[in-house]
């Protein structure tokens, strides 16, 4: 046993010891991220094996190199190395806790429009046991600074180093054939990160994700008119007519886009504490006069919020990495329900309380066409005003009617609530429910930046019934993506009451509201399976545009010929049948194992959303509507917008003295901004 002993430790006071001390130790830690930190659906002992195995070609490779350098520096080198993979590996633990994905070049390169007030958010998702990936790092420091192991400087056989290195590229090789035989076309055709991670490791995803990205830029620079052809040519037939009795039913209406940031569909008619947790949505989601959808799906990817206003507006799919708005909102052609609208009559606006650089709106709001973007710089800011990514929606709303009542009619005006986003906070005295009890903090604030949501609507639409905006207008209320995601199952066992809480109900609960109002319009709850995609298809039929010629895909949900498979953005699906959910399918309805459905059905729905969203990618990542022609659409000129406070506040009042629409000049040019009623105690205080 003492020779054993002293053999080992002979071997590890070696610079090849060492090396391998930290390729074990480092795989121990991964394994443990992998297991502790990470949902990556793990199954059977294929699937374990790589996941065991994954980070030791890739650091066997890294920390290798060491052994082609002298003495100290070896050693140096290796624990340089280790560290600043591992911030990287914490990096991801803290971002994979929220978002259920892995950092991205893409997302780290849009960073910066995305980056204020996350230091609120990070504090929130930290826990003390993620410091714990840094212990292989601690170790090793531990071990050379108490000389327990001593530096090796002798010179190296220089075949030593060259064996390394060739044994790190066999085992890379071992192991990426061993996944193919498990998933087939794992790097050519995956949709969701969480599987190249578990075959082949974080740092082989970020490999893999630098050359996408390079490849990404060079399809925009190398397309050409001709790549819009088969885009055409699937849209042609695949064309879905859409119905008939609602066309043109809302035509000359103002619209208003409501986002509801992070809301749910569990929260309507949703009860805590014996109270209604959402009373102003409920009742609105019931009323005869709104066209009310249950099975409507959030499809966001990496882009969450930017996704969702992509889809809304555009009918084109989030990108499977980072954000679109951020990586080609400034540079690419759109055909966006801004200028679609605008260049029928109406006049465009978005509200935001926060920064105008967040999720780069300030240039892609240009590229969509909006005439103006109200953000931060239009509005009163004191700090009790500010949640956190903006200011609270009840101040929000009602500072932004006095924007609303100068905009020609009519109008399509977008309003961007904030305060129901993570980390879920509110102070003492806006709370007017309790938090929920499931003893998971991100989850029990829910319930009270949500109620809080419902009343600033709740004071919006009595506005809206008081000055008569109600009467012309259509209000579109929508939830942009999930406020709890699925690291958080336990919790959300405990709310929903459903046991076992797991990755298919996950899917179901990726509904989110989506409601049409309008005076006199034919409601009433529909079931129909839809997802953001298919907003604007929807709402340009109510508006009574065509959009046969578009390149849209997304369908009207009121048509009968409608396709109900939903795509969310990883490749997975729910329609009415079915659910699709990593390699697993199930039945819709009883949520249970689907080993009947047939292969070629599987097929068959599969290439439906993988088609999709791929052509949808290849419209973005080519910039491919520069060479749509559209009939009678202008494409956009970014040099015709201004958000400059002082030149967007002068072109709006020449427009309402040439119009004379607007709510204001309609009422004598007395402002309506004071029959706004909100109990928002933070603007009480200051009367």
């Amino acid at each position: 046993m003492k020779r054993i002993t002293k053999s080992i430790s002979n071997f590890l006071n070696t610079r090849l010891g060492f090396v391998v001390l930290a390729v074990f130790l480092y795989t121990l830690k991964t394994i443990y991220a992998y297991e502790t930190k990470f949902n990556l659906g793990v199954k059977g002992s294929i699937q374990t094996f790589l996941m065991i195995i994954n980070p030791i070609p890739v650091m066997l490779l890294l920390f290798g190199i060491s052994l082609y350098m002298k003495g100290r520096k070896s050693y140096i080198f290796l624990l340089i190395v280790d560290f600043l993979d591992t911030v990287w590996l914490f990096s991801n633990i803290l971002y994979y806790r929220e978002f259920s994905d892995f950092l991205t070049m893409v997302l780290i390169k849009g960073s910066g429009s995305v980056s204020n007030n996350l230091g609120k958010s990070i504090l929130g998702i930290l826990k003390p046991t993620d410091f714990l990936v840094f212990i292989d790092v601690i170790i090793l420091i531990l071990l050379l600074s108490f000389h327990l192991i001593k530096m090796d400087v002798k010179r190296l056989n220089w075949r030593i180093p060259v064996l390394v290195s060739s044994l790190a590229v066999l085992l890379f090789g071992a192991n990426l054939t061993l996944a193919e035989s498990d998933r087939s076309q794992l790097l050519t055709r995956t949709f969701d990160n969480n599987y190249i991670v578990k075959y082949l490791g974080l740092n082989v995803f970020n490999v893999y994700d630098m050359v996408k990205t390079t490849k990404t830029n060079a399809v925009k620079s190398q397309a050409k008119s001709s790549d819009i052809d088969s885009i055409e040519k699937y849209m042609k037939n695949n064309y879905v007519q859409p119905n008939v009795e609602y066309t043109g039913v809302a035509k000359g209406k103002n619209v208003f886009i409501i986002h509801l940031e992070s809301l749910q569909q569990f929260m309507i008619d949703f009860k805590w504490d014996g109270q209604e947790v959402t009373p102003n949505l409920n009742k609105l989601y019931h009323e005869d006069d709104t066209l009310s959808f249950d099975n409507f799906f959030n499809q966001v990817g990496q882009g969450k919020t930017a996704d969702a206003e992509l889809m809304l507006e555009n009918s084109l799919f989030g990108l499977p990495e980072g954000s679109a708005m951020v990586t080609d909102g400034t540079t690419n052609t759109f055909q966006a329900a801004p200028a679609i609208l605008d260049q029928d009559g109406y006049t465009t606006a978005s509200f935001h309380g926060d920064v105008p650089s967040f999720w780069n709106r300030d240039n892609a709001y240009k590229s969509w066409g909006y005439d103006y973007f109200f953000s931060s710089n239009y509005y009163k800011e004191k700090k009790s005003y500010n949640i956190g990514y903006g200011m609270k929606d009840k101040i929000f709303l009602k500072d932004s009617a006095q924007y609303i009542e100068q905009l020609p009619q009519p109008f399509y005006a977008k309003l961007i609530t904030v305060t129901n986003h993570y980390p879920y906070t509110l102070d003492k005295k806006n709370q007017s429910i309790s938090k929920t009890d499931t003893g998971d903090k991100t989850v029990d604030g829910y319930v009270q930046t949500a109620r809080y949501l419902d009343e600033s609507i709740g004071e919006f639409m009595a506005w809206l019934k008081e000055t008569g905006l109600d009467k012309n207008s259509m209000v579109v209320l929508y939830g942009d993506h999930y406020g709890i995601s699925n690291n958080h199952k336990k919790a959300m066992a405990k709310l929903t009451g459903i046991k076992g809480f797991n990755e298919f109900n996950d899917a179901q609960y990726q509904r989110v509201p989506f409601m049409i109002h309008m005076d006199g319009l034919k409601g009433g709850i529909n079931h129909t399976y839809g997802g953001e995609i298919d907003v604007l298809p929807t709402l340009l039929n109510l508006l009574g545009v065509d959009n046969k010629n578009m390149i849209q895909f997304g369908s009207d949900l009121l048509s009968s010929e409608h396709s109900q498979v939903v795509a969310f953005r990883n490749g997975n699906f729910v329609s009415p049948t079915v659910t699709k959910v990593g390699s697993t399918y199930y039945n819709t309805k009883t949520g249970k194992v689907d080993k009947k459905i047939s292969a070629a059905e599987k097929a068959k729905l599969s290439n439906k959303v993988t088609t999709e969203l791929s052509l949808s990618d290849r419209v973005i990542n080519g910039d491919l509507l520069r060479f749509h022609k559209l009939p009678g659409f202008t494409a956009v000129n970014k040099k015709d917008f201004s958000y400059k406070k002082s030149t967007a506040l002068k072109a709006l009042k020449k427009a309402q003295k040439k119009n004379g629409t607007s709510l204001l000049a309609q009422n004598d040019n007395k402002s309506m901004v004071d029959l706004y009623q909100t109990d928002a105690p933070e603007l009480n205080s200051d009367k």
